[in-house]
């Protein structure tokens, strides 16, 4: 089920609702809304504050069932914490807990004013959006599930109000779009590997460009690919019975002749490691070695769905590492597309084997005016940077700023990680121009620096989701990341 999303212009004590969402700071300072609604109810939010049945903590909720005096039918109050330090993480944490309680309660429809909280730096607009896009991820159900589903008798949230004037539409807007977006992205990365095949990937590219007047979509086949020479790219899916697909939507919405952005992604839909065989335990999780894939393919989908006023490009280059006969192997010297030959070390360095290639057809086909891949690239940037926080790669500075901007204003968060030259002696072979690993130091740099190799002359930037894509674990779900980031710079590029 999809939430919908609108304002509200009413009070909390007269909102005709299942529930209205109030915030407590800790020490018992009531928001205004919180205030209002205390008093019309006799003061039952400041006694149970009183008693420390409410805390106040971040995070933290007590529901209210059936309070007389106010028109709705709950209470759910929302610890803030600290009136002090209240920032933007903090706030996205609040938002998301009160959701997930929300979704608890057997109700259908909720307005919520948390959006009146200050949050220093951010407007309404912001507010709207942050609430919104973490409700729409606590309420995210993975529905092609091969198992039967109890339906529940109880009713379930589908529609959720924000207390905002018509200044935070836009807000609400791009969040629609963004959500739209991230669930694309979540829905392609949860599903399986035998049902997400390159094919799969490209029939869904295929139908959302049918479903759009502005957007165009270009499949290239393996046989294709080998008449052009992708050497690398296709050397990857050469031990798989799916055969590897480069898939290239593109959507026009900006002046005609104007170069367009490109968005690039590794779109492994499964990686066994090939040859250099992955160990069996957590095998499974490499399902989402698609990541990349989905998260630039969502953030097309954000970008048209919101309407940007820009000419995209999304590309992505998809294939099956599997052990077989014809596998690659270590060993190996490819042709890319570029002419460089490549020397192979280590068959599970796979991801780049099949990006080098589609950013050398993307510059050549498109010529963007900037270019950026996301890709599970690297267990090194996991140990570096841990789930919170994306690797970003990249030899200009201004583009780089415009990247970690993005990510800090929707808390998609990426760090910048060095592009010396001083690593790519690293990758030296006496076999070919290139090999494709670095040895064990500084993992996720070299792989960044194997790819810059192939964008010479490109404005272009890296990023490593390999430990922000998805959460670990048997159940662990894809997170749409980093649809967020990259839709908000394509946004700012189109306000520009």
């Amino acid at each position: 089920m999809t939430l919908q999303f609108s304002l509200a212009a009413t009070s909390p004590e007269t909102a005709a609702t299942a529930c209205v969402m109030v915030g407590v700071y800790e020490q018992g300072v009531l928001t205004s809304a919180a205030a209002r609604v205390d008093g019309a109810i006799g003061g039952a939010i400041k006694r149970q504050v009183e008693s420390g049945d409410i805390s106040g903590k971040a995070g933290s909720t007590t529901l209210i069932y059936a309070p007389a005096g106010i028109a709705a039918k709950r209470v759910l109050v929302v610890g803030l914490g600290t009136q002090k330090g209240f920032d933007a993480a903090r706030y996205q944490k609040v938002a998301t807990e009160a959701a997930r309680a929300l979704g608890k309660l057997p109700l259908g429809e909720a307005v919520s004013w948390l959006t009146e909280v200050d949050v220093p730096g951010r407007d309404v607009a912001w507010r709207v959006r942050t609430a919104a896009l973490a409700a729409d991820h606590a309420a995210y159900r993975y529905t092609a599930t091969f198992k039967p589903r109890e339906k529940s008798a109880q009713p379930e949230l589908a529609a959720l109000a924000f207390a905002a004037g018509p200044e935070a539409e836009t807000g609400l807007t791009q969040a629609r779009g963004i959500a739209e977006g991230v669930r694309f992205a979540r829905e392609l990365a949860n599903l399986p590997p035998n049902i997400c095949t390159p094919a799969y990937i490209a029939g869904q590219a295929e139908a959302f460009a049918k479903a759009h007047d502005k957007v165009e979509c270009r499949v290239l086949d393996h046989e294709e690919m080998e008449r052009l020479g992708f050497g690398s790219l296709l050397a990857v899916g050469r031990g798989s019975s799916n055969k590897p697909k480069l898939i290239a939507l593109q959507y026009h919405g900006g002046a005609a002749g104007t170069a367009p952005y490109a968005l690039v992604g590794k779109g492994i839909t499964f990686d066994t490691g090939g040859i250099s065989l992955k160990p069996g335990p957590g095998m499974e999780e490499m399902k989402f070695d698609m990541g990349g894939a989905a998260g630039v393919l969502g953030a097309f989908v954000a970008a048209v769905t919101i309407g940007a006023r820009l000419n995209l490009v999304c590309v992505v280059p998809s294939a099956e590492n599997m052990p077989d006969g014809d596998s690659y192997r270590p060993g190996d010297v490819l042709t890319s597309l570029s002419g460089q030959t490549i020397e192979v070390l280590n068959t599970d360095a796979e991801g780049r084997l099949i990006l080098c290639d589609a950013l050398t057809w993307t510059a050549r086909t498109f010529q963007p005016q900037a270019m950026v891949d996301a890709a599970t690239l690297t267990g090194a940037c996991v140990i570096a940077l841990g789930k919170h926080a994306s690797g970003l790669f990249s030899r200009h500075d201004d583009l780089a700023a415009e990247l970690l901007a993005a990510g800090e204003h929707t808390l998609d968060r990426a760090w910048r990680m060095p592009l010396w030259d001083d690593y790519q002696v690293q990758l030296d072979s006496g076999f070919a121009d290139v090999a494709n690993i670095g040895g064990k130091s500084a993992g996720a740099i070299t792989a960044a620096c194997f790819l810059s190799r192939f964008t010479e002359g490109q404005r272009w930037a890296h990023l490593d989701i390999a430990g922000t894509a998805w959460d670990e674990g048997r159940k662990g779900l894809a997170t749409g990341r980093p649809v967020a980031l990259l839709a908000q710079w394509l946004l700012e590029r189109s306000e520009k």
